[in-house]
């Protein structure tokens, strides 16, 4: 899956209107069928399967998409990356962890189009936290819900309270709104055709539709998250593995008495080795919480 040059890919020539229409032609899978495609991709490199778990998907890609408007970037450009992002989640996704690649591939898709957005604007280099891309998603919010709306440098008063509220550093916010107010990338510069209004850069950044700073805290969140599941799953031995993912994990849970059969043993058999298996996991993610330095998982 090395490339998407079978995809139907947005172009201004084309319209949005057109790609839309075309990807509406792949039909959305079933779990199971979800599942078994999923599976021959990693087991045995299907492109076609990979191909067809990507193009189910692309709807999502493109709604997600949408949501980044009003950052003076091409529309077909936000998709394609959203596209790409789509595609790295296909490539990583494991279906043994209980997840719908849909739920997984969200935060891939969202962080492919954030680092565009980034690279685009050339304002935060590449590599930094995900607090200072807070701060740049952010500032012009921040200023306003404290009424700091003076052009030039800020007082030294609203800089501490900006940097506070989004965990940056003082020297941070400073730097960042010395360049939103018309540095690095002259956002202050005029857009629009002559006679159309004099809308500024810096006055697209601000989409209220997606929640950008949400979606950076959350991602990395569920990133670390996942890990720790991923690592204390190893804890348990297959039976437990399955009875647990079978009953928590999963859309469509299996009953008590569906596991007792397929396992032969009582349903109340069945319910205690969830119960221990689910008890060996918190144990386990706290403590694997605990060595990163993280908080405690509920």
């Amino acid at each position: 899956m090395s490339s998407y040059a079978n995809l139907p890919a947005p172009s201004p020539e084309q319209g949005l209107n057109r790609y839309m229409q075309e990807i509406r032609k792949f039909p959305l899978l079933e779990p199971e069928e979800e599942y078994m495609l999923a599976k021959r991709w990693v087991d045995h490199q299907d492109s076609g399967s990979a191909h067809r778990l990507v193009t189910s998907h692309l709807r999502l890609a493109a709604k997600i998409a949408m949501g980044y408007r009003g950052y003076g970037l091409p529309q077909a450009e936000v998709i394609s990356e959203a596209n790409v992002g789509l595609m790295q989640a296909v490539k990583r996704f494991d279906p043994e962890k209980g997840f719908r690649l849909a739920t997984y591939a969200m935060w891939w898709i969202r962080a492919s189009i954030q680092e565009y957005i980034l690279r685009s604007w050339s304002l935060v280099k590449l590599g930094t936290t995900s607090a200072q891309k807070k701060l740049f998603f952010n500032l012009r919010k921040a200023k306003s819900k404290i009424g700091a709306l003076e052009e030039g440098d800020l007082r030294p008063e609203n800089v501490a309270r900006i940097a506070h509220d989004l965990n940056v550093t003082q020297e941070e916010v400073i730097d960042m709104n010395r360049r939103l107010s018309g540095g690095d990338a002259s956002l202050n510069a005029t857009v629009g055709a002559e006679g159309e209004g004099t809308a500024q850069w810096q006055d697209w950044l601000e989409d209220e539709s997606a929640d950008q700073a949400g979606d950076y805290e959350a991602a990395d969140e569920l990133s670390a998250r996942r890990e720790l599941l991923e690592q204390a799953m190893d804890t348990l031995n297959d039976r437990e593995k399955d009875i647990l993912i079978q009953r928590r994990l999963v859309d469509e849970p299996l009953t008590l008495e569906e596991l007792s059969a397929q396992y032969k043993v009582s349903r109340e058999r069945v319910r205690q080795i969830e119960v221990r298996a689910f008890e060996k996991l918190q144990a386990e993610m706290r403590e694997l919480a605990a060595q990163k330095g993280m908080l405690t998982p509920a």
